[in-house]
């Protein structure tokens, strides 16, 4: 007997526009938020925090929050100082912080309206799946025509709004046959 897939994992084809519901395109904030106040020893006296943030950044307070430029792993080190002596405990916690392993879909198109027969490019920034070895990326611009790339180009032949879907679709190794798509609205008018 065969079981009926959850609606928002069904597999995407290029071309499909039945199978899955996409969400709006979104950006993806590469932030943090940390907290030392569970920490506090009263008995100690006094302490102050010093975060080295793991890009350059040094951030102090007992609580911290922060947003990367890029999407890596980064190591955030937390140095704890006693006020009354001045000792700097170095290194009191080190706290990964990894922005690779999540899945990230977005998509850009520029501009990001047109006019009938402008050429607007189609770009899936830093969409990624993280376990997949082997990711396509799949547009569908919804006026029947296709491609795949992570960066591509298209023009639309009728005024109107699109529903342009962008998909990543990956293919390996065995955990990940997975699919995943994104939308966002594309506004084409008639030349003035």
């Amino acid at each position: 007997m065969l079981a009926a897939l959850p609606r928002a994992t069904r597999a995407q084809t290029a071309g499909d526009t039945i199978s899955v519901e996409c969400p709006p395109a979104r950006l993806v904030e590469l932030c943090v938020e940390l907290d030392a106040r569970a920490s506090v020893d009263t008995a100690a006296g006094p302490l102050s925090y010093r975060w080295l943030m793991g890009d350059g950044t040094t951030l102090t307070g007992a609580t911290v929050a922060h947003c990367y430029a890029e999407r890596r792993r980064y190591t955030v080190q937390l140095d704890v100082v006693d006020e009354k002596t001045g000792e700097v405990r170095a290194a009191e916690k080190l706290i990964p912080v990894d922005f690779t392993q999540e899945i990230v879909l977005n998509f850009k198109a520029s501009p990001a309206n047109g006019h009938v027969g402008q050429r607007l490019t189609f770009d899936a920034l830093d969409s990624q799946l993280p376990l997949c070895e082997n990711v396509i990326v799949l547009w569908d611009f919804r006026d029947g025509t296709v491609a795949n790339g992570r960066r591509v180009e298209h023009s639309f032949r009728r005024p109107g709004n699109y529903i342009v879907r962008m998909a990543l679709r990956g293919n390996g190794p065995d955990t990940c046959p997975d699919s995943h798509c994104v939308t966002r609205q594309v506004s084409i008018l008639i030349e003035p």
